[in-house]
């Protein structure tokens, strides 16, 4: 595990509850780094360790067998004939596809989605993950259940949820490490590229934890 300060998740935690689960998120800012060029540009999917004290919302779009096997798994399920009535304009299809954290699709399907949805999906990083029709999506499932989505854009700051106030501080720093492993990874210069990383609740200040 990275050298965190334990003491900043303490003062997090201790902080006055508001009246809703605040979530709990990074701020990851980064050096000497042309963010400028595309391939430094963080973009990666993450899997959480302890979850993010909620499951994502996942949505799946699928005929026939694998339909039925996304049954129990998968809440939304989009099928061929009920496809054009939840897109079946601008502002439902918005609406809809803000309150899905991952899409999946049956490969077959994908054609179709990209011509009548990639508009929306597209701009929003949410284009489906194809799958083969005889795959079992449970283990995928759970995965994306406990994901979350980095991206950096051209910016040296970005931010990534990491989890909410009812976990404990061990579940909140395993998070967080495997958040940072994952973006050292990918930085020419590991660490060194980092120039520091907070901690901060929906409504709180924010908590040095490296730097």
């Amino acid at each position: 595990m990275f050298n965190l300060n334990k003491e900043s998740i303490k003062s997090l935690l201790v902080e006055e509850r508001k009246g809703f689960t605040e979530s709990i998120e990074l701020a990851i800012n980064l050096k000497d780094i042309d963010m400028a060029n595309a391939k430094n540009r963080i973009d990666a999917d993450i899997i959480l360790p302890k979850g993010k004290g909620r499951e994502s919302k996942i949505a799946i779009f699928a005929t026939g067998e694998l339909a039925l096997r996304s049954k129990g798994a998968i809440e939304n399920i989009i099928t061929p004939e009920t496809m054009d009535e939840i897109f079946s304009n601008k502002r439902k299809s918005v609406k809809y596809i803000r309150g899905i954290d991952f899409f999946l699709a049956e490969a077959s399907m994908m054609p179709t989605i990209g011509k009548k949805l990639g508009i929306y999906l597209g701009p929003r990083n949410k284009m489906p993950r194809p799958l083969p029709p005889t795959v079992d999506p449970t283990i995928i499932v759970s995965n994306l259940k406990k994901t979350v989505r980095v991206r950096s854009k051209d910016k040296a700051t970005f931010h990534v949820p990491i989890g909410n106030v009812t976990m404990s501080e061990e579940d909140i720093l395993e998070n967080i490490d495997a958040v940072i492993k994952v973006i050292v990874s990918k930085l020419e210069h590991g660490i060194l590229n980092i120039r520091s990383v907070y901690v901060k609740k929906t409504m709180g200040k924010s908590y040095k934890v490296i730097g």
